[in-house]
């Protein structure tokens, strides 16, 4: 029998996690706070591998009470596996269960108090948190070593990746028991520092920050996103911004650079400011950077928006591998997996050639206005770095 999984929160990206680790095989214990999220878990995720190829069938209540859950049934090496999800109460306790994972609302106090009410089960206690610091999160638990960060991505069942996050303090037990259940369940596991962002949402600011200075600069979002691609990005930034909301591109921004100290390199952006303010997110409103607008050929200098967005991408994550807890190939496995990317930051700077990649970045920062300076400064010795090889994690 293989370990109980706990998942707290059921919205979109709980129900994943719950779906993630029921179809690898491990009985799953899953719970909300509010009643009707409850009760309609059990449909949800039932529909959910029905419309994945798996089979969901529904076997009863599932509801605040608890009790059969979902039967799920789901493909794993050719083989249909069963393994049973069972919907409980919030004030279950989770005892017998190996590690429990919190996906609720972004809120420190929130999560303290959850994961500090399972002290003692004994489960390892991961929160699944993008943008808050796992050891201050640990630091409101009683046993903050069992605290762990284990960052899933939107749809947790498709999406590869797993940041795994260690706080300062945290077990090495905990953070193996993890990376054991998340690799068994089919995940690549990377592991990185509790910084602000963690490796994807920090390393992918410059990908939108270089195109919304482009725009600044007077270029059509358009031909930024028609370079980008033809270079082999699956979406450009100006396309990936409204395919994730320019509201939570904005949020994210903000966040990180509060974290940072306001460093140039995380500023915001008025262009973005001016698209959550007159409420053209993206697709989720039907307008946005480049939705609703029709698509047009690369621009004669397409790889020189390529060459000063790659730059950008590489300068930002040498900053972090100086930070330490991470690779130059944990960076670009989590770039590829958690972006799509062709390649990773690293691998497109040293494809583009590391002399020009940091010319690049020296011709940037002499030409950058008031407000951006500071924002090119290459790193120092970001070209010599260790370890710097691009993985195939396929």
């Amino acid at each position: 029998m293989r370990e109980t999984v706990g998942v707290i929160g059921l919205g979109a990206m709980g129900l994943g996690i719950a779906q993630v680790f029921a179809q690898a095989g491990h009985p799953v214990q899953a719970t909300d706070g509010v009643e009707a999220v409850r009760d309609s878990a059990s449909g949800r995720l039932a529909a959910a591998l029905a419309g994945r190829g798996g089979l969901g069938k529904k076997h009863g209540g599932g509801g605040a009470k608890g009790g059969a859950g979902v039967a799920v049934l789901g493909p794993q090496t050719g083989v249909y596996r069963a393994a049973q999800v069972t919907v409980v109460a919030p004030d279950h306790g989770f005892a017998g269960t190996a590690m429990v994972v919190e996906a609720v609302v972004e809120d420190l106090a929130v999560k303290r108090a959850i994961l500090g009410a399972l002290a003692a089960s004994g489960a390892v206690l991961a929160t699944n948190t993008s943008s808050l610091s796992v050891g201050a999160i640990a630091a409101g638990v009683a046993t903050p070593g069992r605290v762990i960060g284990l960052h899933f991505f939107n749809p947790a069942p498709a999406m590869r990746l797993v940041e795994l996050v260690a706080h300062r303090g945290a077990d090495p037990a905990a953070l193996a028991l993890a990376r054991r259940l998340a690799e068994g369940a089919g995940k690549v596991v990377v592991a990185c520092p509790d910084r602000p962002g963690f490796i994807v949402n920090r390393c992918a600011r410059p990908y939108y920050g270089e195109a919304l200075a482009l725009l600044e600069e007077g270029r059509d979002p358009r031909e930024v996103d028609a370079a980008m691609m033809a270079a082999g990005y699956r979406l450009g930034p100006f396309a990936l911004i409204d395919l994730i909301g320019a509201d939570v591109n904005l949020s994210a921004t903000e966040g990180v650079r509060a974290a940072m100290d306001g460093h140039p390199r995380y500023h915001v952006f008025d262009a973005l400011r001016a698209q959550v303010r007159t409420g053209r997110l993206g697709r989720k409103t039907g307008e946005g950077f480049v939705t609703g607008t029709d698509p047009v050929p690369p621009p004669a200098d397409a790889a020189a928006i390529v060459l000063r967005i790659e730059a950008a991408l590489a300068n930002e994550a040498a900053s972090l591998l100086a930070e330490g807890a991470v690779t130059a190939e944990g960076i670009d496995t989590a770039l590829k997996l958690g972006l799509n990317f062709p390649r990773g930051a690293f691998g497109a700077a040293r494809a583009q050639g590391l002399d020009l990649v940091r010319d690049e970045l020296l011709r940037l920062e002499g030409a950058a206005p008031a407000h951006l300076a500071g924002r090119y400064a290459p790193v120092p010795g970001w070209g010599l770095l260790p370890d710097a090889h691009d993985a195939d994690p396929s």
